[in-house]
């Protein structure tokens, strides 16, 4: 039987937009993005969303769950899952092939292996009795109710803290599972020989900042978004943040942008080989070699 959806995966920097922008022109089908911070509108830098890339032969490739909410709102795990099934199953009732591409492994997983994810609504009540926690007094609530978290961020700035909390205790209560789509993924990664990936990682960077990383986040701030809500969406904002407010020179929030980029870069290698341990099977494509990714692509698809 062919295949449903498509999944293109891969670490930071390692071109799996460029690739999946050319597939999807090729065989007539949609981007839906798996990336947990290009749902936020106003942040395209720092977050590498590249949509020049969804651009081909002078034809607009459409994407979604890019540009959905204000960053001033959260986006949780269950919404992008919810809004994942909703778009596959508008597409396929099209007959457009869906193609998934992102490097969070959390959001790919979750699809990929049906997560069972609880509605989780405010809960007011819980919100007043948490205000008056500290920050570390937050963490070990979450870490009683889950101690294994797998998104760190979730974990360093307390309006991410509380909704955590409300997440996992909706999940521990009971709950009625909503209908999933019939998914048979093909799921294509991209991978690199670990000095080339290293050498493209320090390349986008600097195109990033050539562009105005620096500036987006400045803007951002000057728009209402706090300094703590900037630093919980990762890596480059929190860095660029600390910067603006003289907390860091510019060299070392270069040098430490760098260095948690190729970090980065390999926690998620480690979550991929940890999928394909679970049972995830992954074609692996080396380098840029898209003949090779549409020749794999199209014999799950006949």
């Amino acid at each position: 039987m062919a295949k449903n959806l498509v999944v293109i995966l891969g670490p930071t920097a390692s071109g799996k937009t460029a690739m999946a922008a050319k597939l999807a022109f090729d065989l007539r089908g949609e981007i839906i993005s798996a990336d947990s911070r290009q749902v936020y509108k106003g942040m395209d830098i720092g977050t590498g969303k590249d949509l020049n890339q969804y651009t081909v032969r002078g034809e607009k490739i459409k994407y979604h769950l890019i540009d959905v909410i204000a960053p001033q709102e959260e986006f949780s795990l269950y919404d992008f899952q919810t809004k994942f099934y909703q778009i596959f199953s508008d597409l396929a009732g099209k007959k457009i092939l869906p193609i998934m591409v992102g490097g969070t492994g959390l959001y790919l997983e979750s699809v990929l292996a049906a997560y069972d994810l609880p509605p989780a609504p405010a809960d007011e009540q819980l919100r007043e009795k948490l205000s008056g926690k500290t920050k570390s007094e937050l963490q070990e609530i979450l870490l009683s109710l889950k101690p294994r978290v797998h998104n760190i961020t979730d974990m360093e700035d307390t309006r991410r803290l509380v909704r955590a909390i409300e997440i996992e205790r909706a999940r521990k209560g009971t709950f009625r599972l909503k209908e999933k789509p019939e998914i048979d993924a093909a799921v294509f990664g991209i991978k690199w020989d670990r000095a080339v990936l290293r050498r493209r990682i320090t390349g986008r960077l600097e195109e990033r900042m050539n562009q105005g990383m620096i500036e987006e986040v400045e803007t951002l701030h000057k728009e209402g978004l706090s300094w703590e809500r900037l630093e919980s969406f990762g890596l480059e904002y929190r860095l660029a943040a600390l910067y603006l407010q003289n907390k860091l020179s510019y060299r070392e929030m270069t040098q430490s942008l760098n260095t948690g980029i190729h970090q980065f870069a390999k926690r998620q290698e480690t979550w991929f080989r940890r999928m394909e341990k679970r049972g995830t099977i992954i074609h692996w494509i080396e380098g840029d070699n898209y003949t090779l990714l549409k020749e794999s692509v199209l014999k799950y698809l006949k």
